[in-house]
């Protein structure tokens, strides 16, 4: 049974607190299970959920700020202790190659795991997978830095009672899915005219930057939207100066784009009640708003299911 969910390991932005780990999520999504950007501590953090080390297929990066990535040195370690079988993608912006490097081999230690690394050189790159694809976008912040999406293909959700009108059953619906008709004494059917459209589901990961294009392209009819918000509104003139969102702004994106599910996260220290982060995104949002907390698990919204017309 396939799992689309996100394990928050840690939200707190710069430095962490005591309540709040510095960053790290996972991201289960069917067969992928991605860990986006690991901070001091989410090897420990990753003992508290129900995610391993050996579950990983993949690691995603945004930029190369020591509260993104300062966990990468003990996770890849991690890798080869427990002698993860499966080659694990690591994807990272390409200027950021050396900073990776130093992370990667930070210390003296045994390397089994096989890591296949694959920065992201360009805006919009593009990896397959085999439920979709996972794209990145570049943001505004002082260093390279890219958002990531998961995006799922649109497919049909085939009716069964269409089906059994036309006699079509067993290994026919799968050759009907894949060729797109069948031949059916003398007359042909369509894959359209037994099933309906089945939108493809989306993820969108937007860490430390400012508004730009690529935000809204990350966020665009995402299912479910995990971005930062660093600051308030009130703090709204330090945020665009230093590359950063406030709650206010996130949730005016997810209005914009289309989004079902926003979550949001990277809260800068200064703050020490969460609930001001959503009653703000809340007056720029109707969906519905996650105020992401260490150790929690949010699931991608069902898939909406379309009507037969």
């Amino acid at each position: 049974m396939s799992m689309r969910e996100l394990v928050v390991l840690g939200t707190a932005s710069q430095a962490p607190t005591r309540l709040r780990n510095h960053n790290g999520y996972v991201l289960r999504w069917d067969d992928e299970v991605i860990l986006f950007d690991p901070g001091e501590g989410s090897q420990r953090q990753l003992l508290h959920t129900t995610v391993t080390a050996t579950d990983l297929t993949r690691i995603c990066v945004t930029h190369f700020h020591g509260d993104h990535c300062l966990g990468l040195p003990g996770t890849i370690q991690r890798l080869s202790l427990d002698r993860v079988a499966h080659p694990v993608a690591v994807h990272f912006p390409a200027g950021g190659a050396e900073y990776f490097a130093r992370l990667r081999h930070a210390t003296s230690f045994y390397e089994t795991a096989e890591l296949a690394v694959t920065p992201i050189e360009a805006d919009g790159q593009r990896v397959a997978l085999s439920c979709g694809f996972l794209e990145a976008r570049r943001l505004r912040h002082p260093i390279e830095t890219y958002g990531y999406r998961l995006v799922e293909p649109d497919g049909h959700r085939m009716l069964p009672e269409k089906l059994a009108a036309y006699g079509i059953a067993g290994p026919a619906v799968g050759e009907l899915i894949r060729v797109g008709h069948l031949d059916l004494d003398g007359r042909r059917v369509t894959r359209d005219e037994v099933s309906v459209p089945r939108p493809g589901q989306r993820f969108a990961f937007v860490m430390d930057t400012g508004l730009c294009d690529g935000v809204y392209a990350l966020a665009e009819h995402a299912d479910l939207l995990v971005i930062e918000s660093t600051f308030l509104e009130s703090e709204a003139a330090l945020a665009a100066e230093v590359g950063h969102l406030t709650a206010a702004q996130a949730a005016r994106v997810a209005t914009e784009s289309g989004v079902r599910r926003l979550v949001l996260t990277h809260f800068s220290q200064r703050y020490s009640d969460p609930r001001r982060f959503h009653d703000e995104a809340r007056a720029h949002f109707d969906g519905e708003v996650i105020i992401a907390e260490d150790l929690t698990t949010v699931q991608v919204p069902p898939r909406r299911v379309p009507s037969a017309g």
